[in-house]
């Protein structure tokens, strides 16, 4: 009789537990498994000259952030001056426009600012599925050799840049 009860007191307890240490996690954190692999190659033409290519390979030779944005996405217009400041401290940034239209982001890059070197067009979304893209903004910090050393899922903050990306990329820089 006592075993009719404690065989869903056990359930429950497990099933609480199992809440409690979900409910403790941050959502940003989602860990990808491209950290620390080579960055996916793309080419892609050039989102403010469809005359012009725009390659995983371009942006080697030193460290550089790759950020995905697209002009339909609040947060990217939120985290846009970040990225101005990033651009400002010497940080090269390339971009992925992320299923988007050519129109609309070039009004986008007009009315916020153009803190980017490049920026491939990515209207189909496949260049994004490849790096992993959840949702935009996203933003991967890739060393001189082409490999993924961070990930950032959402908009960038003042903390961000002072804890996360500007310490590693010193460092990126430093060892190259």
């Amino acid at each position: 009789m006592k075993l009719r009860f404690l065989i869903p007191l056990t359930a429950f307890i497990a099933l609480v537990g199992l809440l409690f240490v979900g409910l403790s996690l941050d959502p940003r954190e989602i860990p990808s498994p491209l950290v620390g692999k080579e960055a996916p190659q793309f080419d892609l033409p050039e989102l403010r000259n469809a005359e012009v290519r725009f390659a995983r390979d371009d942006m080697l030779g030193k460290p550089a952030l790759l950020n995905v944005w697209a002009s339909w996405c609040v947060t990217c217009r939120q985290e846009h001056p970040m990225l101005a400041e990033l651009r400002r401290m010497g940080v090269p940034i390339y971009g992925l426009n992320y299923k988007d239209t050519r129109s609309d982001a070039l009004r986008f890059l007009t009315r916020f600012g153009d803190p980017y070197d490049a920026i491939g067009f990515d209207e189909s979304g496949l260049v994004g599925i490849d790096y992993g893209v959840y949702a935009t903004p996203e933003t991967f910090l890739i060393d001189g050799s082409g490999k993924i050393r961070f990930k950032h899922i959402g908009m960038i903050t003042p903390e961000v840049i002072e804890t996360e990306i500007l310490p590693l990329y010193r460092q990126l820089e430093a060892e190259t």
